[in-house]
């Protein structure tokens, strides 16, 4: 075995990404192999916690210990990926789906728990676009903008080739921008967010009510034949499936998703859009190709412009992990 083969059978890097429903870890090699991979169950808290974000940041450990490697105490570092407002700090200022875990101050209760110094916490969504734009579908461009679609939406900007944090840390929290002020109400507390109509949850929701409505016969029956039980995934399989009903609500849903892009478009001028998280990886082009012939009736310009891709994220549920390694790789002694 080469020496280059040795080094990349060893760990580089931990990145552990909590979601609002499953933390997912993995250790990645200096070049960019994942190694090992485990993923468990988010924590509930079902009372305000007396110190917030203690139980992700047990869970947290949990991974890592789960990964099978021996990294606490080593030079290895750690990076954590968290949805929601996280300040420069490290602080969890707001999260719709992480609630229990809002105030924590994560590099303190990581350090609490971990005896090596080296780790690094980040916004989730910032995390997966690194990830993309270092190894991913972003490669080699300056101007991107990563949309995570899953639970909500997360959405990481590359602005110049570098990632665009804001003044205190929170831009890209894309799935609130307002699209329907009259709209269903957000766990953020506002009302008709973009996130309520594009992501896993607003997929959801829409099948929801055509089901209630007496459609969808056949996510119905995916769902045990009530039409209440009926979730994203449901009409994601449907779809693969050639339902036609499922594949109308996913037109339905592929036109919120491409209203959302055509607002930061106008905004932010981006080369690609990457549409990555769960939602898009199990949906795929049933997605993706209704989003992009939408987005080309609601983009400023339309296809007068210079055409901004739409493209699938190349590294799937892994992005966030994967860039919450790729961050504490290049910020080994952050805590």
């Amino acid at each position: 075995m080469s020496a280059g083969a040795a080094l990349d059978d060893q760990p580089a890097a931990v990145g552990v990404d909590v979601g609002g429903t499953k933390l997912h870890g993995l250790a990645l090699s200096a070049g960019g192999r994942v190694i090992a991979e485990t993923r468990a169950a988010t924590p509930v808290t079902a009372r305000p916690p007396t110190t917030p974000g203690a139980a992700i940041a047990d869970a947290v450990v949990a991974i890592v210990d789960g990964l099978g490697l021996a990294v606490d105490g080593t030079d290895v570092p750690i990076g954590v990926g968290v949805p929601g407002m996280l300040d420069r700090h490290g602080v969890l200022v707001c999260s719709p789906n992480l609630p229990g875990a809002v105030g924590a101050d994560f590099p303190s209760l990581l350090a609490e728990r971990l005896s090596t110094g080296s780790f690094v916490v980040e916004n989730d969504a910032n995390c997966a676009a690194l990830a993309e734009h270092t190894l991913g579908a972003a490669r080699g461009l300056d101007d991107v903008v990563v949309i995570t679609l899953g639970t909500g939406i997360g959405g990481g900007l590359v602005v110049g080739g570098r990632p665009m944090l804001g003044a205190q840390g929170f831009a890209g929290e894309v799935g609130h921008m307002v699209v329907d002020p009259s709209g269903p109400l957000c766990p953020c507390g506002r009302r008709g967010c973009w996130e309520r109509y594009a992501s896993g949850a607003g997929l959801a929701r829409l099948a929801r009510e055509a089901a209630i409505g007496g459609q969808l016969p056949e996510v119905v029956a995916l769902a045990g034949g009530d039409p209440e039980a009926v979730r994203g995934e449901h009409v994601s399989s449907a779809a693969l499936g050639g339902d036609l009903d499922a594949l109308h609500v996913m037109r339905e849903l592929g036109w919120w998703v491409a209203f959302g892009l055509a607002n930061l478009a106008a905004v932010l001028d981006p080369q690609r859009f990457v549409i990555g998280g769960g939602l898009a990886a199990g949906a795929g082009e049933y997605l993706l190709e209704p989003t992009r012939v939408a987005f080309d009736e609601l983009v400023e310009g339309g296809t007068s412009r210079p055409r901004i891709d739409i493209v699938a994220a190349e590294l799937g549920e892994r992005a966030g992990a994967v860039g919450a390694a790729l961050v504490a790789q290049s910020n080994p002694s952050a805590t």
